[in-house]
């Protein structure tokens, strides 16, 4: 669902909700029965993907990186759905890269049946 909302590989970093503040114009899209996603109401970037629902109050942000200066300074920490990467988008470097059934074992995520056009 990632690629197809962003059109290509989709980069994030992880922050705790505590450290987050988030004003302007921003728009909420229940993107999924668990999952939130956000983005500016003015010029449609995308800014954050969050789990809602039961427990979710604490739940980390995944912001997106374009919305953040120093963010191209930031290290990839890992690599998820690695066994589906474009063929274009290799990422250098010796980071964990970790398979869509190690991550959807371990994370709620909407099955590709359930993606218009999939």
């Amino acid at each position: 669902m990632c690629r197809r909302w962003a059109g290509q590989a989709m980069m994030m970093f992880v922050a705790p909700a505590a450290a987050v503040t988030a004003t302007g114009p921003i728009r909420r899209y229940a993107s999924s029965s668990f999952a939130e996603r956000a983005f500016c109401e003015i010029c449609g970037s995308a800014l954050w993907m969050r789990d809602t629902g039961e427990g979710a109050e604490d739940a980390v942000f995944e912001l997106l990186p374009g919305a953040f200066g120093a963010a191209a300074d930031f290290p990839i920490d890992h690599e998820i759905y690695a066994d589906r990467a474009w063929k274009a988008h290799g990422f250098a470097g010796d980071h964990p890269r970790i398979a869509r059934a190690e991550y959807e074992a371990a994370h709620r995520f909407v099955p590709d049946s359930a993606i218009a056009g999939a």
